[in-house]
Parts: structure tokens; C-alpha cells; sequence
């Protein structure tokens, strides 16, 4: 043996350390887990406290995870449509001098270009609402956060959106104070503020803000609050509206609270240090703003927009651009964004109402006096030249629930008046004076029978009947039973005797006397059918149409056709087919010069003497139908053409009502309140303007007589009388005390 020994195990060997390890899970008693929490090995309070790497690791990955879901959220989201009342805009209406007429629609807006928007003006939203506007990615969370604390804290509340996120909530989403809509407000932004220009976007959101007084937009609040269009608006004026979008309803009383006054000058003034702050004033410039005082808007008064003679204009306005432009719908209007430029005469509108309620005051008494209760007026006024319609007269006005435009109504018979369209037609094609022969010439000095109770025949020999006439014929009548005999076509003018002007109307024939009427710019649906009554003032021609007959008589036969319309533009786009019309020939220069000179009579020592009041060479025609349900009178000069109309009519009833008794007056004939009211108005409109001669009249030659006149008796003092071109040197006047003859037809009911 060798007596060497064996030596034992060592504890590090392989089997030592597996048992060390069951030993450790022994003592831990746990397996080791993904997430250790509640945390092992630990007791109490501690086992529930997450390690700093559990901290860091849970940080980690909410941010990742709000990363990743905002991330999804931008990329899935999309600009949605534009809210349909972010669309609609208001319609404009503007004086002929560019001034603002009127403004309808549901929503007070007119969208404008940002090159409209004066730089300073600009520069006074940016400075309040987004100075980082132009540099910022169109969110600001800092200014979000900011406002939230603020908020916190008891201060007022803030918005704290940039211009594009206000833009985006104005525009795409509505106005609810919730997480989602602002969570939806900071994607779109952020994408909008992307794809859009910031000048699109500042150009958008000036167009959406709302400033109160009813204004949305910047267009609209500068006409509200200072009358002005954007353009002419001034820096201090433009720091007063980025005042009033903070908190548009209070300081839209600025005008009388005191309180809301002091809010808007301390936030104009605040908006006037930013624009310092951010160098878009010098201290000097802020200075002279300073010193030229707190800007004060005008007076407000709300829902006053359509009235007085507004509503009628618009009216008449609107219509004309709708049958001028077929695109121009109801619906379309509804929408807005139309700017209607019209003709209309802001002076003369004002002078014409004027006249028209001096006139009422002076002499209708509707409190006292029964007939002088619903009594209408309607009246018009045109430039013969143009056929601009410069003024109408459509009634007491909207706002008295009077919707109907006087000035514009088809339905009141227009009388005499029509008598100056008879004579044209004669004087340019004849008259049948005889069956079976050719129209022979009439001049004014053309003599008929002027007799009451006459019986009058058609072109062929044949006696017009009268089915309500006891003998079956028509006895044309005149007012008064007067024998006048065998007179001229001037002087049943002047004297406004009906039965000539029948017989002619007659000779002449319906079909030429329609036809010339409507050259004259008379619509063919207003004209009476045939009959004896339609050559002296059946027919229903509104008042504008009538002034644009005579206005043709008064540019020698050149006739322009009465328009209320000189532009349209959609969204800052001109539409097509608002041309001016042309003045066409009407009638031969001859003709109409002749007519004016026949109407000048009427004014000079006839039925329209109290229009020599104007002082003005003029010419004229009163008009008065049957049972006195209608006056008339119209009358020119070279510069202006004016038509007016007194009816009666209940609005509960809508039918004529004599006008027998109203003023005090047991007749009332077109020769009196109705040529006072168009005295007055022109007295007016013309002021400061030359009185014009109308033209010499050129000789139509040798006229013809109604057959069965009587040889004429020598007599130096009517040698000239009837000569055309000259005044006659005496005339047949009525006797004192007389009253004018108003046209009176007992077939068609008509004087």
C-alpha cells in the first residue's frame, strides 16, 4: 500500500452551486416575473412603490402611446366641408353714388380679398389674437396652456388659439366648449395650417369672426359700427373691432353704456401697446393715434334696415337682377354674397318722399276726415337720356306692413295720360277718317268733335255699341256737358276733352296705337283689350313705366328702357348682362317733338296749370278716371321724366275706392294733389341744374279734319291757333269755376 489518502468533495464544485441556488428560491419563495409589481421582496408600502425605472418605463411608453395615437389621429383625420352658415353671406345693395343702400340676408356678412384689409388694420388682429401668426405651425400650446391657468386662476376667459385654430372653429366646426371639438380643433388646424397660405387663412378668419351689432365679418363691421367700407378703415378704427371680437357682446353698446364704453377703450388700448410690442407701430405713430381720441362707433339701430322707401328699391332691385340673370335664384340670394349696384339717386329718393309726405301733411287729414283714410301714392322718377330709374315712391314702407311698390304696380288705370300716346300714334300713321280710304295725316291742329254725349264710330263706318247703353250704341261722354264743337287735338289736350280722343283713337285703329305704346316701353300684359275706353286710359302701366313713355316724348322719340340695375358681382366675380340698354328709336323726332310741344299746353292754359309752380320750361298731361279711383299727373323736362298716381285702396279689401271727398275735395282730379306732389319734387331734383329748351318742333304739313266739321268762320284772333309749332293766340278755356275734364268712357267705366 501505498498510504496515500482520499481527499473529500470541495464545496465549489458543480453540485454545491445547484444547491445554492435551490437554497435562493427557497428564501424568495417567487419565480421572477415580466413586469415585478406589486414589487417582490418587499413589505408594506413599499411592495405598492414603483421603482424609478418602472417610472421612467411607464412615462415612456404613455408617451409613446399618446405619440402614436395622435399620430394615427392626424393622419386619418380630414379637412371637413366648410359649415353651411359659414357660407352664407348677406346681399349688398349700393346707391349710384357707391354709397350702401341696403343689405338683406339671414347672415350679416360680405366676404372680402385680405388686399382689401388695410396692412395696419391687419396688423391690429394679429398683434391681439396671434402676434407669432406668420411663424407659427397654427397651434401655440404654450398659449393654451397659458390660457388654462389663466382661467384657473378667476381671469377672464381666453380663448388661447391662434388665428388659424379661431379660423378652423369659425369655419369647419361649431362653437361647443369640449375636449373632442378642441381636440379636433388642433388637428385641423395643425393640417390646415399646412395646406393653406397664411394669407388665405388670416383673409379667412377676418371673413368669419363675429364683431356683435349682427356683423360676421370684417366688411360687415366696419359699415355697422363706423359706415365705412373695409378699405377706408383707419388704424385706430381697426384696433377698436380686434377689441370688439375679445367680447363682441358688450362692446357693441360702446355707442351708449358707459360700461361697455370703458371695456372697449381699455381693450383698445391694449390692442394699440401690442401693436408697439410687436413693431407694428412706433411709440410716435401710437402717440398721434392716441391724441386723435378713442374712436366711437355710430349709433346702432337694429332691425332698420329695409325702411322707409329701402324695401321698395331693393325690391325693384332684386327683381330686375333676377330677370336679367337667370342664374340669380331665390335660393342663390338666400346664400348672399351678391353686391347689386343700382341707379338710384340717394338725393332725389330722400326729396321725392319728402314732397310726397309734405304734401299728405298739408292736405289729407285721415284722422278727421274719413276719405282721407287709405289713400296711396306711388311715384317714379327716370333720366330721359339713360332710362335710369334715379327715385321711386312705393309707399308708407315696410315697417307700416305696406309690401306692395306703388311705384311698380300694375292696376290702377292711368286715364288721360294715355291720350299724349293716342296723338303719337296718329301724328306717325294716320288716321281712317273714311271707310275704304287710306289713313290721311294728323297734325295737332287736326279738329274733331269735341261734344258730350257723342256717338263714335270704327274705321268702317260702323257705330261702337254699348251693351249698358239704352240704345245699344256707345254716347262717349266727357265730365261735363260743356259744348265745346269741333276742336283741335291740342286743345282737347290741354282741356282734357275725352270724346276727340276716342273718335281718333278709332280712326287710328287699336293694332297702331298698341304698337306704339309699345315702343314706347309700355308692357304689352298691362295694356287693355280693344275698346272705345282704351284710347283714353284703360290700360294699367305701373308708374316707372309710364315716366319712361313720357321720358321718350322729352329725348325727342329716342327711347331708353327703364332700368334699376348697373352691375352685379358674386364673391367679387362681375356677372355678365347688366349692360346699360341703348336708347333705340322710338318714335320720328318730329312726332315726339310734337307731342312735347302739345304738352307744354297742358301746364301753359290747361288741366296742369299748377305745375307752373316749377318755374321751368316742362311739359305734362294729368290723368283722372272713372268714379275718380285714380289721379294722375306726369311730367318732364329735357333732364328729368316723373310720374305720380294717387289711388285709394283698403288694404283689408284690395279693390279701388273712389277718391270723391279726400283733401276736402268733391273731385279730385290729377291736375291737383297729385301735380302738387311733382311740383315740389322737382322744384327739388332739378335745383342748381339749367332749364333746358326742348326742341323746336318740325312741321308735320297740312292736317286733316274729322269729316262733317263745318266750314271755319274767318277769325283773326285764331288765324294761328292750331298751327303747328306755335301757341295758339286764344284757345277754349272752361268756364270760371269749371273743373277739368277727366276722361270718362260709361262702357269700360273710364274718364
Amino acid at each position: 500500500m501505498s498510504g496515500t489518502r482520499r481527499r473529500p468533495p470541495q464545496r465549489g464544485s458543480s453540485g454545491s452551486r445547484a444547491a445554492a441556488g435551490r437554497g435562493r428560491r427557497r428564501r424568495t419563495g417567487v419565480r421572477k416575473r415580466w413586469i415585478d409589481y406589486p414589487r417582490a421582496g418587499r413589505t408594506g408600502p413599499r411592495r405598492w412603490l414603483p421603482s424609478w425605472r418602472q417610472v421612467a418605463a411607464s412615462f415612456l411608453f404613455c408617451v409613446g402611446a399618446v405619440a402614436a395615437a395622435v399620430g394615427y389621429a392626424y393622419a386619418t383625420i380630414t379637412i371637413p366641408d366648410p359649415n353651411p352658415k359659414a357660407l352664407l353671406q348677406n346681399n349688398v345693395y349700393y346707391w349710384s353714388d357707391g354709397s350702401v343702400l341696403a343689405t338683406d340676408g339671414s347672415v350679416n356678412r360680405e366676404n372680402v380679398t385680405l388686399a382689401q384689409v388695410p396692412a395696419d388694420v391687419q396688423g391690429d388682429f394679429i398683434a391681439a389674437e396671434n402676434a407669432s401668426f406668420y411663424t407659427d405651425p397654427g397651434i401655440d400650446p404654450q398659449g393654451i396652456a397659458r390660457a388654462l391657468v389663466h382661467m384657473a386662476e378667476g381671469g377672464n376667459v381666453q380663448s388661447g388659439s391662434t388665428i388659424t385654430q379661431q379660423f378652423v372653429k369659425n369655419t369647419y366646426l361649431d362653437q361647443s366648449q369640449t375636449l373632442s371639438r378642441k381636440f379636433k380643433e388642433v388637428l385641423i388646424s395643425a393640417k390646415i395650417g399646412a395646406s393653406m397660405s397664411k394669407q388665405q387663412i388670416l383673409q379667412g378668419y377676418l371673413n368669419t369672426c363675429y364683431f356683435g351689432r349682427q356683423a360676421n365679418g370684417i366688411q360687415a363691421a366696419a359699415r355697422v359700427y363706423y359706415g365705412l367700407p373695409v378699405e377706408k378703415l383707419s388704424v385706430s378704427q381697426g384696433a377698436f373691432l380686434a377689441a370688439a371680437v375679445n367680447e363682441p357682446s358688450l362692446i357693441q353698446y360702446a355707442d351708449t353704456d358707459p360700461t361697455a364704453r370703458a371695456r372697449a377703450q381699455a381693450r383698445w388700448s391694449w390692442v394699440l401697446d401690442r401693436m408697439v410690442k410687436t413693431g407694428k407701430l412706433t411709440e410716435r405713430q401710437r402717440s398721434r393715434v392716441a391724441a386723435a381720441g378713442f374712436p366711437t362707433p355710430r349709433k346702432w339701430a337694429p332691425g332698420s334696415g329695409l325702411t322707409g322707401q329701402t324695401g321698395y328699391l331693393v325690391q325693384l332691385a332684386r327683381s330686375y337682377a333676377q330677370a336679367h340673370d337667370p342664374g340669380i335664384t331665390d335660393s342663390g340670394l338666400s346664400r348672399g354674397g351678391y353686391q347689386i349696384h343700382t341707379t338710384f339717386d340717394r338725393k332725389r329718393t330722400a326729396e321725392l318722399a319728402k314732397a310726397v309726405a309734405k304734401v299728405r301733411t298739408e292736405r289729407l287729414d285721415p284722422a278727421h276726415r274719413t276719405a282721407d283714410r287709405n289713400v296711396q301714392v306711388g311715384a317714379a322718377s327716370v333720366d330721359p337720356a339713360t332710362g335710369r330709374i334715379l327715385a321711386v315712391y312705393g309707399g308708407p314702407g315696410y315697417q307700416q306692413a305696406h309690401y306692395s311698390d306703388n311705384a311698380d304696380t300694375s292696376g290702377v288705370p292711368v286715364g288721360s295720360t294715355f291720350k299724349p300716346v293716342v296723338l303719337a300714334s296718329a301724328l306717325q300713321y294716320g288716321a281712317v277718317l273714311k271707310p275704304g280710304t287710306p289713313p290721311a295725316p294728323i297734325t295737332p291742329s287736326s279738329k274733331f268733335d269735341g261734344d258730350d254725349g257723342i256717338q263714335i264710330k270704327d274705321r268702317q263706318g260702323n257705330y261702337v255699341t254699348d251693351d249698358k247703353d239704352p240704345t245699344g250704341l256707345l254716347h262717349q261722354h266727357n265730365d261735363t256737358t260743356h259744348r265745346w264743337g269741333y276742336i283741335s287735338l291740342r286743345t282737347a289736350m290741354e282741356q282734357s276733352v275725352n270724346t276727340p280722343y276716342v273718335q281718333l283713337g278709332e280712326d287710328v285703329g287699336y293694332g297702331d296705337v298698341a304698337r306704339t305704346a309699345k315702343t314706347l316701353g309700355l308692357r304689352p300684359e298691362s295694356l287693355a283689350a280693344p275698346s272705345a275706353g282704351f284710347y283714353i286710359g284703360t290700360s294699367t302701366p305701373s308708374a316707372i313705366r309710364m315716366a319712361g313713355a313720357y321720358a321718350t316724348f322729352a329725348a325727342s322719340g329716342m327711347q331708353a328702357d327703364p332700368y334699376s340695375v348697373t352691375k352685379v358681382t358674386h364673391n367679387g366675380s362681375v356677372l355678365p348682362g347688366f349692360t346699360a340698354p341703348a336708347p333705340v328709336r322710338a318714335l320720328p323726332a318730329a312726332v315726339a317733338d310734337n307731342v312735347t310741344d302739345v304738352l307744354r299746353g297742358v301746364i301753359a292754359r290747361g288741366t296742369g296749370t299748377k305745375a307752373q309752380a316749377l318755374g321751368r320750361t316742362a311739359a305734362g298731361k294729368t290723368g283722372t278716371t272713372d268714379d275718380y279711383r285714380s289721379a294722375w299727373f306726369i311730367g318732364y323736362t329735357r333732364q328729368l321724366a316723373t310720374s305720380v298716381v294717387l289711388f285709394k285702396e283698403d288694404p283689408a279689401h284690395p279693390q279701388l275706392q273712389s277718391l270723391a271727398g279726400v283733401g276736402g275735395l268733391q273731385k279730385v282730379f290729377g291736375g291737383d294733389i297729385p301735380t302738387e306732389i311733382w311740383t315740389r319734387y322737382m322744384r327739388d331734383a332739378l335745383s342748381g341744374l339749367p332749364d333746358l329748351p326742348f326742341p323746336t318742333p318740325a312741321s308735320l304739313g297740312a292736317g286733316s279734319n274729322e269729316p262733317g266739321m263745318p266750314s271755319p268762320k274767318p277769325s283773326p284772333t285764331r288765324k294761328h291757333a292750331d298751327r303747328p309749332g306755335k301757341r295758339p293766340t286764344a284757345t277754349v278755356t272752361p268756364k270760371p269755376g269749371q273743373q277739368p275734364t277727366p276722361t270718362k268712357c260709361h262702357a269700360h267705366k273710364c274718364r
